[in-house]
């Protein structure tokens, strides 16, 4: 769990430059939400994916992964609130939180299959999305949970990040290794970022699984051997939460195996959904 943010020599610029960027990114009508991307708009694929970043990242963090599922796949990316354009928008500090306010925004999307990924905290928020859209009675086609353990494998951590210094949270962003060094460097690219990291590290450290139903969607779990945040076992707990199926898929690597990755992983993911289609 830790940012995707990408260092310019000026925090206001870059800041400035990533609002025209995503306004330019909304090519159609229906994206007047500020919750979606699709930065490669697919209208003839015949399923959609929408993917959730990790704590501290944002819905550019996919757009090579975006790139590699066209035209196969319609990839749709969310923006939580707090960062690039959202950021004078407060974050939303709860798993929960975000689901609840992703439901409405997201089954408009729901008029073809439609398979949710999640990276980190976005697989905690991508399994509570899917709880509730199977309540609305829309079943997601699969849901991919990333370098996550399984919701009811819970870690008690004496020491919780988002209750850390500034310097104790940039030091875990640096053992994670998820962000660019130069944005590590930077006093104002750090002071933009921090507050949305914060925020998302106390959605992902707070969140409690709620005893329910499992999914009726199949899980597709993602993790890189190295991972210090998921263990395989961890991992393979994920079939008790869903009587869709489960398969589990390692990759070199260690949290951030996917930026790495992105591309087998989206082959992979391209496969995966195509094969999930068939019956259909």
């Amino acid at each position: 769990m830790t940012a995707n943010i990408t260092a310019t020599t000026d925090s206001t610029d870059r800041a400035d430059s990533t609002d025209r960027a995503d306004r330019a990114d909304s090519t159609d009508s229906t994206e007047t939400s500020p919750w979606i991307r699709r930065y490669t708009p697919a209208d003839g694929a015949p399923a959609r994916l929408l993917c959730l970043p990790h704590a501290g990242g944002s819905a550019s963090f996919y757009l090579p992964f975006s790139r590699s599922l066209a035209p196969d796949v319609d990839v749709l990316t969310v923006q939580y609130p707090g960062r690039q354009d959202r950021r004078n928008e407060p974050c939303v500090d709860s798993v929960t939180g975000l689901a609840d306010a992703l439901v409405d925004e997201v089954l408009p999307w729901a008029d073809r299959p439609l398979a949710i990924f999640g990276h980190s905290m976005g697989a905690m928020v991508a399994f509570e999305l899917a709880r509730r859209l199977e309540r609305r009675g829309t079943r997601p086609l699969v849901v991919f949970a990333s370098g996550r353990r399984a919701p009811s494998r819970l870690r008690e951590d004496s020491d919780p990040v988002h209750l850390r210094d500034e310097q104790g949270l940039i030091a875990e962003l640096r053992a994670l290794s998820g962000t660019d060094a130069r944005v590590l460097e930077d006093e104002d690219l750090l002071r933009m970022a921090l507050p949305a990291i914060r925020g998302d590290y106390k959605a992902a450290e707070t969140y409690r699984y709620v005893a329910g139903p499992p999914l009726a969607a199949p899980v597709h779990a993602h993790v890189g051997v190295d991972d210090p945040k998921a263990t395989l076992d961890e991992v393979r707990a994920w079939a008790t939460h869903t009587e869709g199926g489960f398969e589990m898929h390692t990759h070199p690597g260690g949290h951030f195996y996917l930026t790495d990755r992105m591309p087998n992983v989206a082959a992979a993911v391209t496969r995966q959904i195509s094969a999930l289609l068939k019956p259909l």
